[in-house]
């Protein structure tokens, strides 16, 4: 069976490595390369150093696949169905589908402040993650977890389940009940409003860390607390054009 991998995000990297490590990949279908950082430099995307140093081809041209089989994971492109007629596309999910389809499955399911979720292997077709059921197996969310946290729980469980899925792929209808959307995160949803209560500010900090980031009177919020008094509390910050600090520290600076 050949096996390609679609992916072009953090995690999609994390699930090649892994895959890789007990499957022959052929190729790495992933997005061109991106102005990335503050210098806004051209970099590839973390799929494809990932699959630079397992030595696994690389293309971006959809049309190039050979494969009877593609994994896509956090690729960020839809499929067309020509190609999915063409191989079985089997999609890697973070969440318990049918809740949270989507681009922001993880970030959406910790700013409702959920305690459960799970990665969920389903057939890729062209209603966005709402292909049939081959796999799925749900985790605990602890408080103190954040998106990197429950990304790499994320990544060990696909893993693992992409093994049985390869070797004897069956499929079962998702429900149609339970249906919810995690859309992509937009500037606004990284804005800390302190009316909110602060358990909600607290699970949106969470969200958005390591990878983006919360913001609140022109600081990057990376960790948070209810503080004994109950209000919402800053635990690291980062200011502008500075390093990750504690907010002790740099209340500390202001004076």
């Amino acid at each position: 069976m050949r096996i390609a991998v679609a992916a072009t995000a953090p995690f999609g990297a994390d699930v090649l490595e892994r895959l890789a490590a007990g499957h022959e990949i052929g190729q790495l279908l992933t997005r061109p390369e991106a102005r990335r950082g503050r210098g806004r430099r051209l970099a590839p995307s973390p799929a494809k150093e990932a699959a630079e140093r397992l030595g696994i081809p690389v293309t971006h041209e959809r049309d190039e696949l050979d494969a009877d089989t593609v994994v896509v994971c956090a690729y960020g492109l839809l499929i067309p169905q020509s190609l999915l007629d063409r191989a079985l596309w089997l999609n890697v999910h973070p969440s318990l589908l049918p809740r949270w389809r989507g681009a922001a499955p993880v970030e959406r399911a910790l700013m409702a402040g959920d305690t459960r979720t799970g990665v969920t292997i389903h057939r890729t077709t062209a209603e966005l993650d709402a292909g049939p059921i081959a796999a799925q197996e749900a985790f605990d969310v602890g408080p103190d977890d954040d998106a990197g946290t429950v990304y790499a729980h994320a990544a060990e469980t696909a893993a693992r389940l992409l093994d049985g899925v390869l070797a004897h792929p069956s499929f079962t209808p998702q429900p149609d009940e339970g249906v919810t959307y995690a859309e992509k995160i937009a500037a606004d949803d990284r804005a800390l409003d302190l009316s909110r209560p602060a358990g909600e500010l607290v699970n949106r900090v969470r969200a958005l860390s390591p990878h983006i980031g919360a913001r609140l009177d022109g600081l990057i919020v990376w960790k948070a607390h209810v503080a004994g008094d109950g209000s919402f509390e800053p635990v690291e910050v980062q200011p502008a054009g500075r390093r990750r600090m504690t907010y002790a520290a740099y209340l500390r600076g202001l004076h």
